[in-house]
């Protein structure tokens, strides 16, 4: 990528849910995202972002971390040099994702061929929000085309969840998101309902800061990091506590560092998820990328919007096409 001079331009925009979003530890009705365009050569390249909630990260507070920056940026900075300039989070994510676009537009080829990579369509998982068991597995059943099912459960009535979902979908594959709001003791007691309903993974059981008794656990169901792992330079501390790594590009801060996980996971033979905080196509479009290197892609968060961009991501009963390249990258 060059280093000559780009223009910035900075948006704030609004997104209502189509429904309540609720998970162990919030209740999302709306979001409000950043998108950062970069121009030059009368090319322009996007990035959008939502930021990391539980960090404390908002849409003015990242738009202020990039204006913080802007003439760096705008003498011409390149994604290398913009790991340099901003730490991880929304803002870098925005501003990275803009640059990876750019490049695209100016070089005439997408993303995944500058990086060598044959794209293919991938099948997203649905989130089941949190709700009674009934209603849940209500859900499951109004959601049958989909094949694979991520249900935010978390530390009441959770077997009874579990089970309503499996008798409703027993054709789908099953993983859970707990958000952290899961104890040891609770995930010890889960395990044979796990083992039964053919539970293939769990998210984040435990708070991070407090997951130090996963380590040389052997839990007979994988594991996954989220809120435990944000960054590449999280990999190390983590890695003797989960079998599984999941990216978000909001919180490593765009695709680049996201590259560089993969590449760390890659050589220790540790598969890969790729999630999202919510936000527009635009934003899941980069994660596309990473999807290809992911044992299980969690990119369905324009699902749960009223509305999305202008030339979206087409989902086909979970399988996500090709992004277009009048989208991003």
């Amino acid at each position: 990528m060059t280093g000559e001079p780009l223009k910035l331009e900075l948006q704030f925009d609004d997104w209502a849910m189509r429904e309540p979003f609720v998970t162990a530890t919030e209740t999302t009705t709306h979001i409000r995202t950043i998108t950062v365009t970069l121009s030059a050569d009368g090319r322009s390249g996007r990035g959008e972002a939502l930021g990391v909630d539980y960090l404390g990260e908002t849409a003015v507070g990242m738009a202020g971390r990039v204006e913080a920056v802007r003439a760096d940026i705008e003498a011409g900075i390149d994604t290398s040099g913009l790991l340099e300039l901003l730490p991880p989070g929304g803002a870098r994510n925005a501003v990275d994702c803009a640059l990876w676009d750019l490049e695209a537009k100016r070089s005439g080829k997408r993303v995944w061929g500058l990086l060598g990579i044959d794209a293919l369509p991938v099948y997203t998982v649905y989130t089941l929000a949190m709700d009674s068991a009934a209603a849940m597995a209500a859900q499951a059943s109004a959601h049958r085309s989909y094949p694979i099912l991520k249900l935010k459960l978390g530390p009441d009535d959770t077997a009874e969840k579990i089970r309503a979902i499996r008798a409703a979908r027993p054709d789908a594959e099953l993983v859970i998101d707990a958000n952290g709001s899961w104890s040891l003791t609770l995930l010890d007691e889960l395990v044979d309902v796990l083992l039964v309903n053919r539970v293939a993974m769990v998210e984040q059981p435990l708070p991070r800061g407090a997951d130090e008794s996963l380590a040389g656990l052997g839990y007979p169901v994988p594991i996954c990091a989220d809120e435990s792992c944000q960054h590449s330079g999280e990999l190390e501390g983590v890695a003797d506590r989960y079998g599984m790594i999941n990216i978000k590009l909001d919180k490593c801060g765009g695709l680049t560092d996201a590259l560089a996980m993969i590449a760390w996971c890659r050589r220790r033979d540790i598969p890969l998820m790729v999630g999202n905080m919510l936000g527009s196509s635009l934003a899941m479009a980069p994660g596309f990328v990473v999807a290809q290197s992911c044992r299980y892609v969690d990119l369905d968060g324009p699902l749960w919007q009223r509305t999305d961009r202008r030339h979206p991501l087409c989902f086909n009963d979970g399988l996500i096409g090709l992004p277009d390249a009048r989208l991003w990258g």
